[in-house]
């Protein structure tokens, strides 16, 4: 197995995306463990550098975005 060090997003279609946001935002929600919300928040504020928007704007964009499909 090869070694890593990061992982690119840039495959992930906007629904798989979004599933992971909310699972990760679910999972702090049940656990509490501050883990899953960093590792969240971590995704979402690159994205959104990335993008340019905010993170309202960006998480309204894929809710939105998904809701067309």
């Amino acid at each position: 197995m090869e070694r890593f060090d990061s992982v690119s997003l840039d495959s992930l279609s906007v629904q798989d995306l979004l599933v992971i946001i909310k699972a990760l935002e679910y999972t702090h929600e049940h656990t509490q463990l501050d883990v899953f919300k960093n590792l969240r928040n971590n995704i979402v504020n690159e994205l959104c550098f990335l993008a340019e928007v905010s993170e309202e704007e960006f998480i309204e964009y894929i809710e939105s975005y998904i809701e067309k499909l």
